[in-house]
């Protein structure tokens, strides 16, 4: 009898344990979108098999596809400081990456191969001829890796803070396949991720990573990249559990070594190792350019627009 009560009041405080964690999951997703600053009058939509794909389309020219780095709390809007200058000359396509923003975030696991089909395709089925590719961050590897698979859908390269080669070369073992399940699980999972990309965290991230001078950050980019995270009640958790799992990783040596299309380096002076991965980059294809742009960290084209804009404009400019 007593081992019955003892069930049945294990039961309860179960129960009434996971309706509570629901409802405080609800209610921060609620919270986190209620200012929609990620609504867009200028969307498009682009149905890929994986799910719909949230991009825009600007300007007139030749064709630049703009790929922000990938965080499950990152989206096209990180390019919102020089898209319109980009389109003065360029018909400018910026997408919201699967998993990403406004774009679908199935509960699945993301890999490399997976963003290189999907920027394989897009370009082939949506833009339709050779583009000229800007990527920020773990997109590079993408671009790369793709550019070695299709080449004749690319044109000139340029990365922003291209993650390490090393890095890239890390594969899931049994602590970050666990560190991925924690994260996948229903409830916990979901409170564990909103503890991880809470607002004071996403703020942490632009003074810690981000920014060279963290004053320089705006509330409402960082109000805009906490709705991110937490759009499609926060189903972005399925992204972070494969970054953390390690299975967007790809060694993309080969690639490099490969490619014959024009690419250019831009790093922030103040990012970590980034002379060092300039080095192993440029080892590796030797026409490859870089160039450090003084007083800035990982997101320049936030930080920095216009000393990136000049960057851009001296590498993209037409071939005579």
């Amino acid at each position: 009898m007593k081992h019955s009560k003892k069930l049945v009041t294990l039961s309860v405080l179960t129960t009434m344990s996971g309706a509570a964690i629901y409802f405080l999951n609800k209610t921060l997703d609620t919270a986190a979108v209620r200012k929609n600053l990620l609504a867009s009058a200028e969307k498009e939509i682009f149905s890929w098999q994986f799910g719909d794909i949230f991009y825009t389309k600007k300007g007139t020219g030749t064709p630049m596809l703009l790929l922000h780095d990938l965080h499950c709390a990152s989206s096209g809007r990180e390019w919102q400081y020089i898209d319109d200058a980009l389109a003065k000359d360029h018909t400018v396509y910026t997408l919201d990456l699967l998993g990403c923003g406004r774009s679908d975030k199935p509960a699945i696991t993301y890999t490399n191969f997976l963003y290189v089909q999907l920027i394989v395709t897009f370009i082939k089925q949506v833009i339709g001829c050779p583009t000229d590719v800007i990527a920020s961050g773990l997109s590079g590897s993408f671009v790369v890796t793709a550019c070695n698979t299709a080449p004749k859908c690319f044109g000139r390269i340029m990365m922003i803070n291209p993650t390490d080669l090393a890095k890239l070369n890390k594969i899931p073992d049994k602590r970050s396949r666990f560190l991925k399940r924690m994260i996948e699980l229903p409830l916990v999972g979901t409170l564990l991720y909103h503890t991880l990309t809470g607002r004071s965290n996403i703020e942490l991230l632009f003074t810690e990573s981000y920014y060279h001078n963290p004053f320089h950050r705006s509330p409402e980019d960082v109000d805009a990249f906490y709705e991110s995270a937490h759009l499609q009640n926060s189903a972005g958790k399925y992204l972070l559990a494969s970054l953390v799992g390690n299975y967007v990783n790809l060694n993309i040596g080969h690639a490099l070594k490969h490619i014959d299309n024009s690419m250019f380096l831009i790093g922030g002076e103040e990012e970590p190792g980034i002379a060092e991965t300039f080095a192993l980059y440029t080892a590796l294809n030797t026409s490859i350019e870089t160039q450090i742009l003084p007083k800035t960290k990982h997101m320049p084209q936030m930080e920095a627009p216009q000393a990136l804009l000049d960057q851009i404009q001296i590498f993209f400019a037409p071939v005579q």
